[in-house]
């Protein structure tokens, strides 16, 4: 493990999918994994210092390994090509979840979520994209921060923190997509969620296990332990004295460890990923980048993902929390906001 520093008919997306996911074509097999490699290259040539072809954004990968970055870009090319039997190569035929963890969307299985898409694909607009913006870890676990552009799920762009966990041969087993609803469209949400009888039982963090480096869960524990308790001096002694909290639902950046103290000891009633109810669900990760995935019994935000960018002594320096804004009535948000007001 290397832990370095460096979906046109009448149907819904949602009945589409699991219609989908039911039973389906067979992948085109295994000469379109063997051809991935020629793919990637032919994707290297045409698309120049582009990371995504088409696309003017140059991931942040400061907090990944090499490795990585270069593995996963072939996927993100592959959805934006709308390349089903290129895209699914990248995930493992034996270990398999994908999680929708706002919509309660679940494939366990390649074949299930190539079905899916194979019907959802046709109906993205021509110029679809998906791109990373921020990629955390290595080929052992990562937390991929990507962006699917307007008209691929719900009219506006949707901003994602995937948790990523691979398996030795480079393979995904499991991937948690974690994102704003509002940004997708509070009705059109409720629309597209799953009933509560649909949802997946559990998140099979489980199957993967905990492999994320032991620095980073070090951090995470000390991190999760101090906010469930409520004992934000004790949270802030791990992180740099530069760093920034961003929180994707609440709008909110905040910069500097003193400024996010007393952000978080004004703001801990109201915060979902602080509080009592709080427990770490998964790690990921290596000595510089990754985070966990979290739950929140007490709260009307029942889960999350916080993405955790560490310096070089090992201090978070960067702060990233990602949950389902459609969850928060307009109360909770304000309350957010205007805790962040500093007098």
């Amino acid at each position: 493990m290397n832990h370095g520093t460096t979906a046109g008919s009448g149907l819904s997306r949602r009945q589409l999918l699991r219609a989908a996911g039911i039973g389906g074509s067979a992948i085109a097999a295994s000469a379109s994994l063997l051809n991935a490699p020629s793919a990637w290259a032919e994707t290297r040539e045409a698309g120049g210092n582009q990371y995504v072809r088409g696309v003017d954004v140059i991931p942040d990968t400061s907090h990944a390994t090499s490795a990585l970055a270069a593995h996963i870009r072939g996927y993100f090319q592959a959805k934006s090509d709308k390349n089903l039997d290129w895209q699914t190569s990248y995930f493992s035929g034996r270990l398999f979840t994908y999680i929708d963890a706002i919509l309660g969307w679940h494939w366990y299985s390649r074949q299930a979520l190539h079905d899916a898409l194979a019907q959802w694909y046709p109906t993205w607009p021509k110029d679809s994209k998906s791109y990373p913006t921020r990629i955390l870890g290595d080929t052992t676990s990562a937390i991929l921060l990507f962006t699917d552009t307007p008209g691929m799920f719900g009219p506006g762009q949707v901003r994602n923190a995937g948790a990523v966990n691979f398996n030795r041969q480079g393979k995904i087993e499991r991937w948690v997509d974690y994102w704003d609803a509002r940004q997708f469209g509070v009705a059109a949400w409720q629309k597209e969620q799953d009933t509560p009888a649909q949802w997946p039982s559990n998140f099979r963090e489980s199957t993967v296990g905990e492999t994320a480096s032991p620095l980073m869960r070090r951090v995470v524990a000390g991190l999760a332990d101090a906010l469930r308790r409520n004992d934000i001096a004790a949270a802030m002694k791990l992180f740099s004295s530069d760093a920034v909290l961003e929180d994707a639902a609440a709008h909110l950046q905040i910069t500097s460890q003193s400024s996010i103290q007393r952000y978080f000891t004004k703001a801990a009633s109201v915060v979902p990923y602080i509080g009592p109810g709080t427990r770490v669900r998964h790690v990921l990760g290596n000595n510089v980048g990754g985070g966990y995935e979290w739950t929140a019994a007490d709260s009307p935000v029942p889960r999350g993902i916080t993405a955790l960018e560490l310096d070089a002594w090992g201090k978070i320096e960067r702060f990233t929390a990602v949950w389902n804004g459609a969850l928060a009535d307009d109360a909770l948000l304000t309350a957010l906001a205007r805790n962040a007001i500093e007098q």
